[in-house]
């Protein structure tokens, strides 16, 4: 797997949820701060403002989509002098709990311009959290255009439709539909930072091909037994600069980023499958799974297999 994929894998938790929702003038909405998760916004009819806690007003229009990748908090509005009602769209509405759209109407009565958005969130591991999506900004604005890849308007449209009218397999539908479009807004907002001069840390790491060369590697392969030597022969690098490179770029060193990458790749496997410590300490590079677990519990203070019984009972606890 390449790098976005594998970390958008790991860190995932829960299932996103959305909503398809019709707003008329005057309104007003805030979205609560929600630490641990992601939002979105993605307006398909008329225009609105967003405004953050702190900075100026931003103009949505239609076709604009705007991801808040660390869960901050944020109001959209008709205008900014429109007073907000109390947060919604919080991962816990109950209203979340399969597809819907509703008609947001004023309680005066007042049918004014709609505006209409999609809005959702996707719940995140902070435990898993990857440096790569550490670096991103508190909000990633894609104004609508000509330039855009045609895919993001089939997603957003295949969306709009299944939350608009859900229908048989919707349940099925919308969550992947979900991950895909988070896919394609964090893949073209990478693509496009280099072209603003905005290429430093994993930004620059991702679109520099000798560096991605050995965290494909990386990522491909966790259990082989990598040396500074053999990735620096992935990236087509002599050994000492391929090593600054990579430190300088990612913010770690190849061999402890490799071995963090291990960890939080056994981590999801001890959650996700029922495979016993051996194979699974092997799968990840460890030769013996005393190793492992020792390797393992520096990692997370805890054992792999308390590690599993508590994330076990968690999730018990979700289907409940």
């Amino acid at each position: 797997m390449d790098v976005l994929s594998d970390v958008l894998a790991v860190i995932r938790t829960g299932r996103p949820r959305a909503a398809h929702v019709r707003w008329h003038a005057p309104w007003a909405q805030e979205f609560a701060s929600v630490p641990g998760s992601a939002g979105f916004q993605i307006v398909l009819e008329g225009s609105c403002l967003l405004l953050p806690p702190e900075g100026e007003p931003v103009r949505l229009a239609a076709g604009d989509v705007l991801l808040m990748p660390h869960g901050s908090g944020h109001t959209l509005a008709d205008s900014s002098g429109t007073p907000p009602p109390a947060p919604a769209c919080e991962p816990d509405d109950p209203r979340y709990a399969t597809p819907y759209a509703f008609d947001s109407v004023d309680p005066t009565g007042s049918r004014g311009p709609a505006t209409v958005v999609l809005c959702g969130t996707y719940q995140l591991d902070p435990r898993r959290t990857h440096p790569l999506l550490l670096g991103l900004p508190e909000r990633i604005h894609l104004p609508a255009g000509a330039g855009r890849p045609s895919e993001l308007g089939s997603a957003v449209e295949l969306l709009a439709a299944e939350l608009g009218r859900p229908r048989l397999g919707s349940g099925a539908a919308v969550p992947a539909l979900l991950e895909t479009l988070l896919t394609y807004i964090l893949r073209i907002w990478f693509a496009e930072q280099p072209a603003r001069g905005n290429a430093t840390g994993w930004v620059a790491a991702l679109n520099d091909p000798q560096i991605t060369a050995a965290l494909d590697a990386i990522h491909g392969a966790p259990g082989d037994p990598w040396t500074v030597a053999s990735l620096a022969g992935r990236a087509g690098l002599s050994r000492a600069p391929f090593a600054r490179r990579f430190a300088a770029l990612t913010g770690q060193p190849p061999l402890t980023y490799l071995t963090w990458w291990r960890m939080t790749t056994a981590a999801r496997l001890l959650q996700t499958t029922d495979a016993p410590l051996k194979p699974l300490a092997a799968q990840v590079g460890y030769a013996s799974e005393f190793a492992f677990a020792a390797a393992f519990k520096r990692a997370y203070g805890v054992p792999p297999g308390r590690y599993r019984r508590a994330g076990t009972a968690g999730a018990r606890t979700m289907l409940l």
